[in-house]
């Protein structure tokens, strides 16, 4: 009984065409409180290992980039020689130091002096942690073959291969005004050297040796880190932080970062912090990525926002009669962002399925995926798969195929023309016995009036 129901129920979607939509999951909406207020004018968080933006505030907005310039000159050295950062040594150019007083008599330097000669990754060292100008252009003089000029091109032309928008570089270590990026750029170029295992060291290091010099008692040579919350004894210290670049030119700061805890990575960008925001440290880039980045570990956690042991919906399947639906899966478990209050609840799914599947299904199939979302944000798609066989009713199948002939275009088509031909074939049918009766009743009147 339970089959003939199942046949009769088949014809019914056939010859009607009326199938019911796929199910989608439950909704509810997410709200996440709490999120620190910053004086930064520009801020970007992004988490790493989803690619999810967790925080943004005026992110494509342009401002002075200052020393957060210098990343792009390590990153167009690290393209071209991250090999060779041992055995290409470098002799300073005197003329770049009439550059740097030119712009400022209080440049941040690393004390390399004029015709000093040192390694490439030791001017990295330089860049990196206490900021030195001259090792900048010094970099840019050897990268650019001696032309500043080509160099300035170089670091535009990657800025703009890597999809920065809204920076543009006049000098190599941010002295000039002209220097300007915005938060989301800095996030792409920093996102570019977390690539690459020397930038990591570098960064991360908070102090190093450069060497005997003149001047300097035995050991004493060393370059500190600007970037303080690597220093454990200092009040901005976080055990998440990884590394990051410093930048100021006023009375404000920016600050580029990368984090690390419990597996999770995230990069932060914060620009022109004003310093009145930390009137004490005199550091407030580095207070507010604290605060932020705080509160971000402590909202949010990557974690399954799918089960793939439970059904996410099923399908009605035609042509079939040992079932009418499928149960649906999702191939992976989509590990993602989630808040950590709440978690995969407050997402919401969007369904890409057919109305109906069509027999015979094989457990396994892709039959179509699944979108979540969290407050209109996309945060990941995976496929859904078949979570059983199920066979095709050749018999429902071969009624299904003549149904869909006998109410197709083209029965119909052929239909009106079958009807067409008979209608002229009848006319020329009709007017030829009106000719025939017509020539024989003439003959009769002719044969008529001759008697």
């Amino acid at each position: 009984m339970k089959k003939i129901f199942s046949v009769l129920i088949t014809l019914l979607l056939v010859l009607t065409f009326a199938l019911p939509a796929a199910a989608e999951g439950e909704s509810s909406a997410l709200s996440v409180e709490g999120a620190p207020a910053l004086t930064a004018p520009a801020a970007y968080v992004v988490n790493l290992d989803t690619n999810i933006v967790v925080y943004d505030k005026n992110s494509e907005t342009p401002l002075q980039a200052a020393s957060l310039t210098k990343m792009m000159t390590v990153l167009l050295a690290l393209e071209s020689y991250q090999d060779q950062l041992d055995t290409i040594s470098i002799t300073a150019p005197s003329y770049i130091y009439d550059i740097i007083w030119e712009q400022s008599h209080y440049a941040s330097t690393a004390d390399i002096r004029r015709g000093e000669t040192y390694t490439l990754r030791q001017y990295l060292y330089a860049m990196l942690l206490p900021s030195g100008n001259e090792a900048a252009y010094i970099v840019a003089d050897y990268m650019g073959g001696g032309s500043l000029e080509n160099f300035y091109a170089m670091m535009n032309a990657e800025a703009e291969s890597i999809g920065c928008t809204g920076t543009h570089f006049a000098d190599p270590c941010g002295l000039n005004t002209d220097n300007v990026t915005t938060a989301r750029d800095a996030y792409l170029i920093l996102r570019a050297l977390t690539k690459y295992d020397a930038f990591a060291e570098i960064a991360g290091t908070p102090t190093y040796y450069m060497g005997e010099k003149s001047g300097y008692a035995q050991g004493t040579y060393l370059l500190q880190s600007t970037d303080k919350m690597l220093y454990p004894a200092s009040s901005y210290y976080r055990s998440y932080v990884r590394g990051g670049k410093t930048g100021s030119l006023g009375e404000w700061q920016n600050f580029a970062s990368w984090h690390t805890q419990n597996g999770e990575n995230y990069i932060s960008v914060l620009l022109n912090v004003p310093l009145e925001s930390d009137p004490e440290g005199g550091r407030p880039a580095l207070l507010e990525t604290g605060t932020l980045m705080d509160w971000v570990f402590d909202t949010y956690t990557v974690a399954p926002a799918l089960d793939t042991t439970q059904p996410i919906t099923e399908l009605p399947v035609v042509y079939a009669t040992q079932a009418d639906t499928v149960m649906v899966y999702p191939d992976n478990n989509m590990m993602t962002l989630l808040p950590r209050s709440g978690g995969a609840a407050l997402t919401q799914q969007v369904f890409a399925v057919p109305q109906r599947l069509a027999a015979p299904v094989r457990q396994g199939d892709v039959v179509g995926s699944v979108t979540l979302t969290i407050e209109g944000q996309a945060i990941g798609t995976v496929q859904l798969i078949a979570g059983s066989n199920i066979s095709r009713n050749q018999t429902l199948y071969t009624i299904s195929r003549v149904a869909e002939f006998f109410s197709g275009t083209y029965f119909k088509v052929v239909v009106m023309l079958t009807m067409a031909v008979v209608a002229v074939y009848a006319f020329l049918w009709v007017l030829s016995l009106l000719g025939v009766w017509g020539r024989e009743s003439g003959g009769y009147t002719q044969n008529k009036k001759y008697k």
